[in-house]
């Protein structure tokens, strides 16, 4: 029998005959692995999610009016983007397309029920190359109107619906229900009414845009389109606010990221206190060995092999609490997101599974190293000290 075996044997007898504090260390292991697995996976997902949600806005430059506090009313503001900063944008631009937008809200009465949705007024042409259909048809014309997804279905809507619109409650057809786009920079249709720029021009009677979005064929052009416009419109001073949501996209992905790597910091705290407990009995282990140590050290054995088999026993509680973390993990994982996102699908990615591995290596290691000190101090006991120890 080779030497590296015998003293596993050591090492496994060793944590059976104290199994109790054995167990009570391999727990703190578990829940610090639970711990930061789980904080991992949800952080992940979390991550995903947003980015997901928000993926098909990350490609515009949006142009607003500047308002200073002198272009303010009691009511809000009245400047709006105009003709010829309208082409201004075109040239500015490039081949990239440019949707002017009329972005307002009224109260809408669906039924007997009275609400307050967003009203988005563009032109016809402009509605596929930013919205999506989900049933019925794009805007053809001034006449009808489409409404989106969660709007619909809250209010059972569909195509066909009557709503009235407004003080003067103008009767709108609904030709079509939008597919959900989730929360959006740009324009946040989900929960809005999306008509044509000339009926929302002609009803509300407004000259002028709210804001124009400017959809960038290749990402990585995205400041030299900023640039462009604001050296076309801001040159003597500021006409108009601009702003591309990729930067805010990738913003909030940055801070959810950071709020991640908080709550796993959070997680490895346990983890540090298990690393206590795991250390704590390793030296109990040395201490009530000491006479064991004596005879090993006395017959010959190497100090490396004493410092082995004290390695071995913090190496066997790590990995057996790691990995029985690490099986519970994909559990408390699955619920979280089920509970929080209920989405489970972003569970079987990547970026999320790799956390249970991660969080079990962090376990392993912390055993390891609260087992290093102890395995020295057992390796370094003099032998005639060790033997004559009561």
């Amino acid at each position: 029998m080779s030497s590296h075996r015998l003293f596993f044997r050591l090492a496994v007898r060793n944590l059976q005959i104290h199994w109790l504090r054995s167990l009570l260390a391999a727990i703190g292991i578990i829940i610090g692995v639970i711990a930061i697995s789980s904080m991992g996976i949800l952080g992940s997902s979390l991550v995903l999610s947003v980015s997901d949600s928000l993926t098909d806005v990350g490609d515009s430059v949006v142009v607003t009016p500047h308002v200073s506090f002198h272009g303010m009313t009691s009511s809000g503001t009245d400047k709006r983007i105009t003709d010829r900063q309208l082409e201004q944008i075109r040239r500015a631009s490039g081949n990239n397309e440019v949707i002017p937008i009329y972005a307002g809200g009224d109260r809408i009465r669906i039924g007997r029920e009275i609400y307050v949705a967003s009203i988005y007024g563009i032109d016809p042409q402009d509605t596929p190359r930013l919205l999506k259909i989900e049933t019925g048809q794009f805007l053809r014309g001034a006449s009808g109107v489409m409404v989106g997804a969660r709007l619909a279905k809250e209010n059972n809507l569909a195509v066909g619906s009557r709503i009235l619109v407004g003080d003067r409650e103008a009767g709108v057809r609904i030709v079509g229900i939008l597919s959900e786009r989730g929360m959006g920079f740009d324009i946040s249709p989900d929960n809005a009414i999306i008509t044509s720029d000339q009926w929302y021009r002609d009803f509300y009677d407004v000259k002028g845009y709210d804001q124009v979005i400017v959809k960038v064929r290749n990402l990585k052009d995205i400041d030299q389109v900023k640039n462009s416009i604001d050296a076309q419109l801001n040159k003597r001073e500021t006409e108009v606010n601009i702003y591309d949501t990729k930067a805010i996209l990738e913003n909030i992905v940055e801070t959810f990221g950071r709020i991640t790597t908080f709550t796993m910091a959070i997680g490895g705290i346990s983890l540090i206190v298990a690393g206590v407990s795991i250390f704590n009995v390793m030296m109990m282990s040395v201490m009530e060995r000491y006479r064991e140590i004596g005879i090993l050290r006395s017959i010959g054995t190497k100090k490396a092999e004493v410092r082995s088999m004290f390695i071995y026993e913090s190496l066997i509680l790590g990995i057996s609490g790691s990995v029985t973390g690490g099986i519970l993990s994909f559990i408390g994982g699955y619920a979280a997101i089920a509970l929080i996102l209920h989405d489970t699908s972003y569970f079987f990615t990547f970026s999320s599974l790799i956390q249970v591995p991660y969080g079990m290596a962090f376990g392993i290691a912390t055993s390891m190293l609260s087992g290093l000190y102890p395995a020295w101090k057992a390796s370094e006991l003099k032998p005639i000290d060790a033997l004559r120890h009561e």
